[in-house]
Order: C-alpha cells, then sequence, then structure tokens
C-alpha cells in the first residue's frame, strides 16, 4: 500500500512540474519499482488475447498482446513483467495513449511505462507487439529436440512456473493477478498445436495455419500453456464426459495407457473429493523430451518429463510405473488446489505442493491398495525432516523478496514437509471432518486466491477445532521438535526441544499432536503437547519391572505410525524394549521406519552412538517388507560411507554386517521375476541388489556381471529385466578402469542405441560410479556434450562415489564458468552443488569451498550451497563422534559373529 500511495503522489506531482523536473520524478517513481518483490496493484489485468507466431526451424517468435487493464488508482505509470523479450515501442498503446516514456529493469524483469497525463480510472486496453527466442534454457517459452523419421525436430513449449510467463509476453507475472486468456497460435500446419482449452477454429493457409482457442476461465500467468509439435495421442473420458488425452512422440502413443487411466481416474475422484467438478471442457497430458522438472500442472495442459509419463510393459520397471502413477495424481490434484484455488503469493507455496502431494498418496492409495503407498509416504517426510534439521533450512512460508529466490523453495520442505504436515492435521482431525473442510475451501475460493491463513479458518469453522493456534508454528516456524521420553517409575516425562542435526539445541516450543501406544496399537494416548515439559501419570502401572525387563512384553511408541512431523528420543531403558519390540515383530511398519530414522539422525546429532543404532538394526535382521528395508538400506548405506573417513580400519566390517542383513532377503527374492509376486517385491528387488553392490558382495558383483554380457549380446534376453538393470550396471562398473575399459564403452554403446528413456537415464546413473581418475572425468565431461539432455546431467553427478570425490571436485571448480553459462536459468545448477560438495566430511574441505564460492554465488542455488556446507561441517562432526565410540569394535565384532 505505501508504494500504491507514493507513486500515485509522484505521479501528480509530475503533471505539474517543467519538463526536466518531470522526467527526474518518472524517472525516480520508476526506480521505485526496483529490486520490489511486488508489482503495485493500482492497475492490474482482466483479460490477455495473445497471438504467437513460434518459428520452429529459427528458434524464434513473434507476438501481439491486447490486455483488458482496471485501472483502479490515480496514476500515471503501467508496471508489469517482461524480460528476455524485445517489445516494440513504438507499437505501445493503452487506450490510444503512447508511454511518454517505457523503461527496462532487466535485473528485475520489469516494463515500466510512463504516460504524459494521468490514466483514465476503469478498464482500458494496453496493445503492443513483441519478438522472442526459442530458448534452450527449459523456461519461458522454449524448444525441445525430439527425433521423427531419423531426422532432430524442434518443437515449441512453455514452462512458465515461477515466473517465466513474462519470457512469452508482457504481462502481471504474480499468481494474484488473474485474468482470462484468449490465444490464438500460427503454427506450420503439419503440427500438433495445444493450449489450456480446446480450438474453436482453425484455419490452413498453405504450410501455415491458424489455431484459435476458447477463451479460459480466470487463472494466474504461470498456468498459461502452448505445446507445438508431432504427436500421437490416446483418449479417454471422465464421468462428467471431460475428454482427457495423453500426447507422446510418434509411435509411442501406447506408452500412455497407463497414464491416461490414472488421469482419468483421479479426475473422478477429486471431483467427488472435493465435490466440485473439473472445471475446465479437457485435459491433454504431454510428454516433452526436454523438461526441467518432473512435471508441470498448467491448466487443462499438464506436461511433463517423459519417464514421469510414460509406462511401458516389457521395458519400464515397477518403480517408474508407481513414479508415473503418483505425478499424475500430483499434477491432476492441482487442478483443484492451484489452479482453480491460487495462492496469492510464492510464501504460500506450500498450498499448491503441499496438497498436490498428500493428495497423490491419498488418490493412489485408492486405485493400488495392495502398493501400501501411505507406508512408502514416509520416504517424503524423513526427506522433509533430513531437510528441515538443518539450521539453513526454511519456514513452510518463507518470505520472497525478490523474484529470483522463487525457485529455491520448490524443496522437500514446500513439498515433503507441507504434505506432512497436512497428514498430521487431518490425523488430527480425523478424515471426515478434514475432507469436508477442504471441499468448503475449494468452493469459497474458487477463481480465486487465497493465502494460509484463509484454509485454517475454513479448517476452524468446520471442525470447530482451534487449527489456526496449533499449525502457526508449523508452517511460520523453521524446523521441528524432538520429543524426549523417560521413564520415571509408573510415570511417562516428555520435553520438547527443536532438533537440529549438528546436534546443537534450541528451545524451540510447537504444539504438538501426541499418539502414544503402550504395548498395542489399539490403545493409544492422544493429546496436545503445548508446552516444554508435560508428565503422563500411570501409563505403565499394569507392568512390574520383571515384565518390563522381559523381551518384547513391554514397550512405549511414540507418534503412532509417524502421523507426527517430529523425532522421538527414548532413554535407555525405554530404547531396550522397542528392540526387543521390533524382534518379536509387535510394531506396525510404520513404527519400524520411524524408530530406524529416528535413531539415524540422532545418530548423525550426537545424540546416541553408532553403536547404538547397529544394535538396531540388528534387530530388524529379519525383516522382509518393501518400505522398511528401502529406510534400513538407505541408513547401511549412509553409515558405510561415513565408516569410510571416520574408522577405516572398520569400515570393511561394516559393510560386511550390512551385508548380511541384507543378503536373506536378497537372495529369498533372487535375481528373476517370480509369476506370484508382488508389485512391492518387483520394487524392492533392485533396491536391495544395487545395495548389496555398492557395499561390494562379490557374489552379487559377479552374477551382475554375468547377466550383463548375456544382455549386451541379446538385449531381449529374460535375465535381465528393466528392473534388475541398474544392479548389472553398477556391477560392470565396479571394476572398470582406464587400462579395462570394455564395460564402460559397452555401457555407452547401450546409451547410444536405445530409444527408451528409462534404460537411458539407468546408464547415465551409474557412469561415473567408479574409483579411476580418467573414467570419473570423462563421464562429468559427457554431460557437455549433445548427447546428454541438460535435464539429465545432474544424473552423473549423484553417482560420483566417495573414492572418486576430490577428481569431481576439481573438475567442478575448472568448469563451474561453463556450468554456469550452461545451467544458470535453471534449478539444476543446485543439484551440481549438492551433488557434489556434500560427499565431504571434513571442516578443511568445508572452508576450501566456501572459499571458493565467496565470489561465484547466485539466488538461485544460494540456499543450496549453504546447505550442502552445513552438510559438511554435520558430517565432520559425526566422524569426530564415532571416532570416539570406544565400544564400536566390539559391537561389529559382535553382532558379525551373530549374525
Amino acid at each position: 500500500m505505501h508504494m500504491i500511495q507514493e507513486l500515485s503522489h509522484n505521479s501528480t506531482v509530475a503533471l505539474k512540474c517543467p519538463t526536466a523536473e518531470a522526467e527526474a520524478v518518472m524517472a525516480a517513481a520508476a526506480a521505485e519499482f526496483r529490486g520490489q518483490a511486488r508489482l503495485p496493484r493500482f492497475a492490474a489485468p482482466r483479460r490477455y488475447e495473445l497471438r504467437l507466431r513460434p518459428d520452429l526451424a529459427a528458434c524464434v517468435f513473434s507476438g501481439e498482446a491486447s490486455v483488458a487493464v482496471d485501472v483502479s488508482a490515480p496514476t500515471r505509470f503501467l508496471v508489469l513483467n517482461a524480460a528476455d523479450l524485445a517489445v516494440d515501442r513504438a507499437s505501445i498503446r493503452f487506450q490510444g495513449l503512447a508511454p511518454a516514456e517505457v523503461s527496462v529493469f532487466e535485473e528485475d524483469e520489469i516494463l515500466v511505462l510512463e504516460f504524459a497525463g494521468e490514466l483514465p480510472l476503469g478498464e482500458g486496453v494496453l496493445a503492443m507487439r513483441f519478438n522472442g527466442t526459442l530458448n534452450d534454457q527449459m523456461r519461458g517459452f522454449y524448444r525441445s529436440k525430439y527425433e521423427y523419421k531419423g531426422e532432430t525436430k524442434n518443437m515449441a513449449v512453455t514452462q512458465f512456473e515461477s515466473v517465466d510467463a513474462r519470457r512469452c509476453f508482457p504481462c502481471w507475472d504474480e499468481p494474484s493477478f488473474k485474468a482470462k486468456f484468449k490465444l490464438t497460435l500460427e503454427v506450420p500446419s503439419e503440427l500438433v498445436a495445444l493450449s489450456n482449452m480446446p480450438i474453436v477454429n482453425e484455419k490452413i493457409a498453405g504450410p501455415i495455419k491458424t489455431v484459435e482457442y476458447e477463451e479460459s476461465p480466470v487463472m494466474s500467468t504461470y498456468l498459461v500453456a502452448i505445446v507445438v509439435g508431432l504427436f500421437d495421442y490416446i483418449e479417454g473420458v471422465t464421468s462428467e464426459g471431460n475428454k482427457v488425452r495423453v500426447y507422446t512422440q510418434v509411435g509411442k502413443s501406447n506408452q500412455g495407457k497407463f497414464a491416461l487411466d490414472v488421469g482419468v481416474k483421479s479426475l473422478n475422484l477429486y471431483k467427488e473429493f472435493f465435490d466440485t467438478p473439473y472445471p475446465l471442457p479437457k485435459l491433454d497430458m504431454v510428454a516433452i523430451p526436454d523438461f526441467t522438472n518432473g512435471a508441470m500442472e498448467n491448466y487443462g495442459l499438464v506436461t511433463y518429463r517423459e519417464i514421469y509419463l510414460l509406462f511401458d510393459e516389457q521395458s519400464s520397471s515397477a518403480s517408474t510405473k508407481q513414479n508415473v502413477a503418483i505425478t499424475v495424481a500430483h499434477e491432476l490434484a492441482h487442478q483443484w488446489f492451484g489452479n482453480l484455488v491460487t495462492m496469492e503469493w510464492w510464501t504460500h507455496l506450500w498450498l499448491n505442493e503441499g496438497f498436490a502431494t498428500w493428495m497423490s498418496y491419498l488418490a493412489v492409495d485408492s486405485f493400488f491398495p495392495e502398493w501400501n503407498i501411505w507406508t512408502q509416504f514416509l520416504d517424503s517426510t524423513t526427506s522433509a525432516l533430513k531437510l528441515d534439521s538443518l539450521a539453513e533450512s526454511h519456514p513452510i512460508e518463507v518470505e520472497i523478496h525478490h523474484a529470483s529466490e522463487i525457485d529455491s523453495i520448490f524443496d522437500s520442505i514446500s513439498y515433503d514437509k507441507g504434505a506432512s504436515v497436512i497428514r498430521m492435521l487431518q490425523s488430527y482431525l480425523g478424515a471426515e471432518r478434514f475432507q469436508k473442510a477442504l471441499a468448503s475451501y475449494i468452493k469459497k475460493y474458487a477463481y480465486s486466491n487465497a493465502k494460509t491463513e484463509d484454509l485454517w479458518a475454513v479448517l476452524e469453522e468446520v471442525s470447530g477445532e482451534p487449527v489456526k493456534n496449533l499449525m502457526t508454528t508449523w508452517t511460520k516456524k523453521q524446523g521441528y521438535p524432538v520429543i524426549g521420553v523417560k521413564l520415571k517409575g509408573h510415570d511417562v516425562e516428555l520435553e520438547q526441544d527443536q532438533f537440529l542435526l549438528d546436534g546443537s539445541s534450541d528451545s524451540g516450543m510447537w504444539i504438538v499432536p501426541i499418539t502414544l501406544g503402550c504395548n498395542s496399537h489399539d490403545m493409544q494416548k492422544r493429546f496436545l503437547l503445548k508446552h516444554k515439559f508435560s508428565d503422563i501419570k500411570g501409563i505403565n502401572s499394569q507392568y512390574d519391572d520383571q515384565d518390563r525387563q522381559n523381551s518384547g512384553n513391554f514397550w512405549i511408541k511414540l507418534n503412532i505410525d509417524e502421523t507426527g512431523f517430529y523425532r522421538v528420543k527414548y532413554d535407555d531403558e525405554l530404547t531396550t524394549a522397542l528392540r526387543n519390540a521390533l524382534q518379536m515383530k509387535k510394531l506396525s511398519l510404520m513404527d519400524k521406519i520411524g524408530i530406524v530414522e529416528d535413531a539415524h539422525a540422532l545418530s548423525i546429532a550426537g545424540k546416541q552412538t553408532l553403536s547404538s543404532l547397529l544394535h538396531l538394526l540388528y534387530a530388524c535382521r529379519d525383516e522382509d517388507d518393501f518400505s522398511v528395508l528401502s529406510h534400513i538400506n538407505s541408513v547401511t548405506s549412509s553409515v558405510a560411507k561415513i565408516s569410510i573417513d571416520a574408522t577405516p580400519e572398520l569400515a570393511g566390517e561394516i559393510k560386511q554386517l550390512f551385508i548380511k542383513l541384507l543378503l536373506p532377503t536378497a537372495e529369498k527374492l533372487g535375481w528373476d521375476h517370480k509369476n506370484s509376486e508382488s508389485h512391492l517385491d518387483a520394487m524392492l528387488r533392485p533396491v536391495l541388489l544395487v545395495g548389496l553392490v555398492h557395499l561390494g558382495h562379490d557374489k552379487t558383483i559377479s552374477e551382475g556381471v554375468r547377466r550383463f554380457q548375456i544382455f549386451f549380446d541379446d538385449r531381449n534376453t529374460s535375465l535381465l529385466p528393466p528392473d534388475t538393470r541398474k544392479a548389472a550396471y553398477l556391477s560392470v562398473m565396479h571394476n572398470v578402469s582406464s587400462t579395462n575399459r570394455s564395460g564402460y564403452d559397452a555401457l555407452l554403446k547401450i546409451y547410444r542405441e536405445s530409444t527408451e528413456v528409462e534404460e537411458r537415464l539407468n546408464v547415465l546413473g551409474i557412469l561415473s560410479s567408479c574409483q579411476d581418475k580418467d573414467i570419473v572425468l570423462e563421464s562429468l565431461n559427457f554431460i557437455f556434450t549433445d548427447e546428454v539432455r541438460n535435464q539429465d546431467a545432474y544424473l552423473v553427478l549423484r553417482s560420483v562415489i566417495i573414492d572418486a570425490r576430490e577428481t569431481a571436485w576439481s573438475w567442478l571448480k575448472e568448469n563451474w564458468d561453463r556450468i554456469m553459462k550452461t545451467f544458470a536459468a535453471s534449478a539444476i545448477l543446485s543439484d551440481y552443488v549438492k551433488s557434489i560438495v556434500t560427499l565431504f566430511t571434513s571442516k578443511e574441505k568445508e572452508a576450501e569451498i566456501s572459499q571458493f564460492f565467496a565470489t561465484r554465488t547466485k539466488p538461485g542455488f544460494k540456499r543450496a550451497l549453504k546447505q550442502s556446507l552445513e552438510n559438511v561441517r554435520i558430517s565432520a562432526r559425526w566422524v569426530d563422534g564415532i571416532r570416539g565410540e570406544a565400544e564400536l569394535a566390539q559391537t561389529v565384532h559382535d553382532l558379525l559373529i551373530k549374525l
């Protein structure tokens, strides 16, 4: 409001000033916009008419915009966004008036139009022409390459979230500036041209066709979408009669059947859940070869990276099938939560992403209950807990001060923590009340914008619970609590503090929904922990000391089924009791995962010993569930890596211990698919085989190499189906060196010959998993070639192993300028930093990395760099703690003997 008032005042004063002074005042007023996060509110768009002409051969486009603008306060300025566009200044008119000055602030991506006189209040039309480039940055209006009949072709694609619509047309590029859109495209007549709405008219004139689309309902600029290229499609229809199509590259439409089925089911489910029909006449889902994100929820035209939309029964893995289902369900949930009701500003991004993440699991659980997907949801919670235990984390609601900061919050906090606190709130309120409240929220704010507080108000009204008071600290405060649990006679004492992985403590306070089970999941206590301390009286009074000491007869577990977003630290007696309960299989799958993950985090933070963690893992030795073993595998991988630096003399034995933990179930599953096995068994097999290869299990590696050799000679062999190829590829890389590179060359040959996206990604994801410096450098340099799409390059970095980290760090430093030039406009840059920096575990290396980036940090990866450096410091501290454990060697030896 301050900005609006000041600008209005300056505009009025300038009318009364001499020319030179007026120009100075206007310049000062225009400069007011520089560095601002938000556009002024004295003018807002109501309707865009856009006409675009992409030239796919020259990779440029031209366009015209006519925007109905409502001027609501006295001003002589129109302020909007434009970036990387050549605006024809002579063409700019507002109600027939040409601007006296046109100012472009490139750094802030703002276009300021200064008129000689005060603009008339009410609605007027702003018109202009412009030109732009179909860029290679996978943002704005860009070009993607694909193969058709042996030739490389270009398609034109948009990716506008978060602030890149301004790279396609001048606009008010903020979520709250909702408007209607009427698009017209002029494209080559042989191509498919898609946008948000159905085609209303199409005219062909020789090589060019003009495609006119229906006018859209009001929506935000970041949801506008255009795709132009050669495609096949398959079609379905919802129960309400909405057409749903999946568009693929020519000849691949069969791979869209699974996504189409999930898409139709999702729209039907969400219509019932939100008690609101899908708002548009059609929904298209398109597989894009070059795409930064996993997918983008554009209204009525959802775009996907190919690996997240296409599934082939013969060539795709079980994990790909599951990822496609979750991704499609996520993006279609956005059609309500994000598109119909849109966050007011990026501070509230979590309203979009947290709810779409949570809803996707709800939908997939409905479609595929045998997948046990809510147990797998704990992967998301674990990811969020890990990131949010850093001092360099951020609240769910984070203040955005500049457009360049927005991309950095598309992270596990907005998605996974957001979804996890939603699950926690639903568990507290109850599923029925929660659903009813969400339906009310969608109806109340349909076709408009909302803030977090608006959601809390509706939930309070419907549920009668103090939702705002309960949830405010979870969204506005960074971090989460660890609940300490101690036995005091027959009572239990609880204490909360903020949990930080660096071992420091903070007296943070949350209102925590506590669930507590004592020797049973059926008998639970539920209450809100509102203070630092709380006592639970007489909870174990029915058990005497002997019962409490008997194996499995007594245990207490907080956070039943891990519905709460917090960690739990038990005293020694309760830790032992839970370990016994694990061995006796008296806990749910989710509780097993929570206990293992909490123990891992507490060990890293120095709150529990590594020996204690190893005893807990030993208690899980007979586990065979996919989700539980996936988490155990992740923990063992983490410990095996840190042991190389912390205790090299024990590292080999620690790996052997973990091999013995994973091997029984791996041998039971074997390498070959069985007709009777479940989807989860098919998911578990590659997890265990890959884990064993990373741990250096000779028998698994030998078998992987054997099967690979057969597969290389006969790609149709049944000995190496998609699920187990990564394990075989890693086995091959285990023996590769610059003097024995035949396996490496064979993998490159597979990469170059394969037309399957998943297969190519599998190869990319293991190419640098090698100790040999020359091979690692060759793999890292491979990402600069035309053979690797920019979106996939990070996979090569993620596969660098500890032994090659110095080689990778040297390569990163030497190539940083080139990397910045290639990826500066992309969130992928953060992956480069995280993948390599977090391999290190010493304060000296942290200082070296900090010094290198001191003059090279950019807003797009600044947060990722700080978090990565903090992780290095945390690892260094964990290393020191492990070195100080006198009993560790004996623990490892004892457990090896027992196994």
